[in-house]
């Protein structure tokens, strides 16, 4: 493929609406990491997305959002980081 050309992207309707998630649960493999968004709201919860990523992809992810997260504190000032990261125990 040409450098140059553009890749056209489809986003079909029920992918577009957002989605807010408030914990994510994490797990992996040799091959793979797999993320659960979930939106908590005790005394229940739902599943909003799983998204399943190659260990190479995660890591330009993680790469791509401290980026964006230093662009966002240079811009809004510093994010006070939440205390506890051992929520309530969730089960499926």
């Amino acid at each position: 493929m040409n450098n140059d050309q553009k890749i056209q992207i489809r986003v079909p309707d029920e992918v577009a609406k957002a989605l807010y998630s408030n914990v994510i649960e994490i797990r992996h493999s040799k091959e793979e990491f797999c993320l659960d968004f979930l939106s908590v709201f005790p005394p229940t919860g739902v599943m909003v997305s799983r998204v399943v990523v190659s260990p190479g992809h995660l890591k330009r992810m993680i790469k791509a959002l401290e980026i964006n997260l230093q662009k966002y504190e240079s811009q809004f000032g510093s994010i006070e980081e939440a205390g506890n990261l051992d929520g309530p125990k969730i089960g499926f």
